[in-house]
C-alpha cells in the first residue's frame, strides 16, 4: 500500500465566545456551569444567527487555500444531517420541490474555491467521528485511485437555533476543521485508521453513552494499535476529543498511559467542537509542545451512532 500523508490543518469557531456561566443562564446546557467547569469546561463558541455551517467550512478552508491545487475530491463531513443541506426549506415547504433540500454545501466549496478537477463526497452518519471517517475515506481513495493524489476533508456543524448545547454532559461549540490527505511526503504519516459502530445503541440516552464508552474506547484504541502492529508503548501522544478530562484520567489507567501524554489543551477555550476537536487539539500540540520526527500519535472519537474511531499518525 501506497504512503499516505495528512497536514495543513485548520479550523474556525463560532462567532460568539460564551463562558459556561453566561451559557448556563441562557439556557443552553443541563448541567450546572460549577459541573461544567469541574469536567475542565470554562467556554464555548457559538454562530450568531446569520452564520451558517457553510460559511464555518469557508472560513476554515479559506485559511489553507493555497495547498488545494491538484485537490482531486473533497470529503465534506457533518455531525448532524440538516447541515448537509444548505437549501431554504421555506421553499420546500411552499413547493413542495425537494430539490431545495438537495442544496449541497460541499458542491458550493468545490465551486467558491475553483476545484474542478475534484468530486464530492459527504459523510454525515458517523456524528462526532466524522472527520477520522473522512481521513480513512481519503486514504481508500489515494491507496485504490491512484489518479487522485489529494483530497480535501472539511467537517462543520452549527447547532440549530434553540438547540442546547450539552451533549452527554459536554459543552459543545460551533465550528469547522479541514485539513488536506494526500500521497506526496507531509508532516504526519497515516499509519492506521479503524472504527467499531454498535447500531443496536443509535438511541442510546446520555447515561447509556457514558457507560458504554470505556468499553468501546479501550477495544477501539487496542485493535486499530494491533492493526498497526503496535502497542500503547510506541505512542508518545494520544489527542482526543474534548470531553470530560476525567474520563481520560481513568482510560489512562486502563491502558497503562501517562495522563500527561494525553493532549486536550484546548477542552476549556474551545469546548467539544463537535467533529473537530482532534484537528484542532493537534494544531495546538504542534504549536504548544512541537512533536519530534517519528513521534506517534494516537487520535481518537466517540460519537452518536454509536460510533468509535481511531487513528494513528507518525510525525514525518
Amino acid at each position: 500500500m501506497s504512503e499516505v500523508y495528512v497536514e495543513h490543518l485548520s479550523f474556525a469557531l463560532g462567532d460568539e465566545k460564551r463562558s459556561v456561566e453566561e451559557a448556563s443562564e441562557s439556557g443552553l446546557t443541563i448541567s450546572k456551569a460549577a459541573d461544567l467547569r469541574d469536567a475542565g469546561f470554562t467556554q464555548h463558541h457559538i454562530c450568531r444567527p446569520q452564520t451558517t455551517a457553510y460559511d464555518l467550512a469557508s472560513r476554515a478552508v479559506s485559511d489553507i487555500k493555497e495547498y488545494l491545487p491538484g485537490t482531486g475530491a473533497i470529503i465534506y463531513s457533518t455531525c448532524l444531517p440538516l447541515n448537509g443541506n444548505i437549501g431554504d426549506e421555506s421553499k420546500f415547504k411552499e413547493t413542495r420541490d425537494v430539490k431545495y433540500l438537495m442544496d449541497f454545501p460541499a458542491s458550493h466549496l468545490q465551486a467558491d474555491f475553483a476545484l474542478d478537477r475534484a468530486f464530492v463526497i459527504g459523510l454525515n452518519q458517523q456524528a462526532c467521528t466524522g472527520v477520522l471517517g473522512s481521513l480513512r475515506l481519503a486514504r481508500m481513495l489515494l491507496t485504490s485511485e491512484p489518479q487522485i493524489q489529494r483530497v480535501l476533508c472539511v467537517t462543520s456543524d452549527r447547532f440549530p437555533p434553540g438547540a442546547l448545547y450539552e451533549q452527554a454532559y459536554n459543552l459543545i461549540s460551533d465550528g469547522a476543521v479541514a485539513c488536506i490527505v494526500h500521497t506526496s511526503p507531509g508532516a504526519f504519516r497515516l499509519l492506521a485508521c479503524h472504527a467499531i459502530t454498535n447500531g443496536s445503541m443509535a438511541r442510546a440516552s446520555d447515561d447509556e453513552t457514558v457507560g458504554s464508552y470505556f468499553n468501546y474506547t479501550y477495544r477501539v484504541i487496542q485493535e486499530t494499535l494491533a492493526a498497526a502492529g503496535l502497542d500503547m508503548k510506541d505512542i508518545a501522544w494520544v489527542v482526543p476529543q474534548n470531553t470530560n478530562r476525567k474520563a481520560w484520567q481513568i482510560l489512562a489507567r486502563l491502558l497503562r498511559f501517562d495522563y500527561e501524554r494525553v493532549f486536550f489543551s484546548t477542552l476549556s477555550t474551545v469546548g467539544h467542537l463537535i467533529s473537530g476537536d482532534n484537528i484542532i487539539n493537534l494544531r495546538a500540540l504542534m504549536d504548544e509542545r512541537g512533536i519530534r520526527s517519528g513521534e506517534r500519535l494516537l487520535l481518537f472519537m466517540a460519537g452518536y451512532g454509536l460510533n468509535w474511531q481511531c487513528v494513528i499518525l507518525e510525525k514525518t
